[in-house]
């Protein structure tokens, strides 16, 4: 019996890691199978060449690699943790949460095109790539964590990058690819029906608990037969 597939997407300081864990342990005590994996898989070899790219080593602009290949880089290092570390699993009837997944490539690399035409274009293409020819699973459900700009930029200003060292990654040191990003949260969720979790309340963060509560109702309700 296959199991339910459910993403965690977010800008960065969302807390994406933190929900993920939360309702993994919930999820548990429910008596739920249930295994978390998180994108970039940055302590697997199949991350290489995410890891160059992210430090700038083909170029230290995030446009300075085409979303054509920038998104086969991330390609790989899902397929690569899917191959060996959840395919089974999810076919078996387990629960798997992914902190990121090909979701995030579609945001990411999507901005990069101008014309709504090649958007779109792009986005049926990472479709068909990962989840036709490669054979990933799709999302039952993706829940993004809903954080607006102007608190995102907060979160951001004292936070290190992962790959980067203190200044941060090629996306993270770039102002105007997080404001594209938070413009076209819009549009990929129209497109793909995702779950919006509010973060924030009258400017502010609200609880990791409220948040949380909101998540597990929406990942419960796909859950449930």
């Amino acid at each position: 019996m296959q199991g339910k597939l459910i993403i965690i997407e977010g800008g960065d300081g969302s807390g994406k890691a933190t929900q993920t864990k939360l309702l993994q342990e919930h999820l548990q005590k429910d008596g739920k199978p249930v295994q978390a994996v998180s994108f970039p898989n940055y302590d697997s070899d199949s991350s290489a060449l995410v890891r160059m790219y992210l430090r700038g080593d083909f170029g230290t602009d995030a446009d300075a690699v085409n979303p054509y290949a920038a998104s086969a880089f991330y390609a790989v290092d899902r397929f690569a943790s899917y191959q060996m570390y959840w395919k089974s699993f999810l076919q078996n009837g387990g629960v798997v949460l992914a902190d990121r997944y090909t979701t995030s490539n579609m945001l990411y690399q999507m901005i990069k095109f101008n014309d709504s035409a090649e958007r779109s274009a792009y986005l049926d293409w990472l479709e068909d790539f990962e989840f036709g020819k490669m054979g990933l699973p799709r999302p039952d459900l993706v829940c993004l964590l809903d954080v607006p700009l102007d608190v995102t930029e907060r979160l951001m200003a004292g936070r290190q990058g992962k790959t980067g060292g203190a200044t941060g990654d090629i996306h993270e040191k770039n102002e105007s690819f997080l404001h594209k990003c938070h413009d076209a949260y819009d549009e990929l969720t129209d497109r793909y029906g995702w779950k919006r979790i509010a973060c924030t309340e009258d400017g502010r963060m609200r609880s990791i608990e409220d948040i949380h509560a909101d998540l597990y109702r929406a990942v419960t309700a796909v859950l449930i037969p």
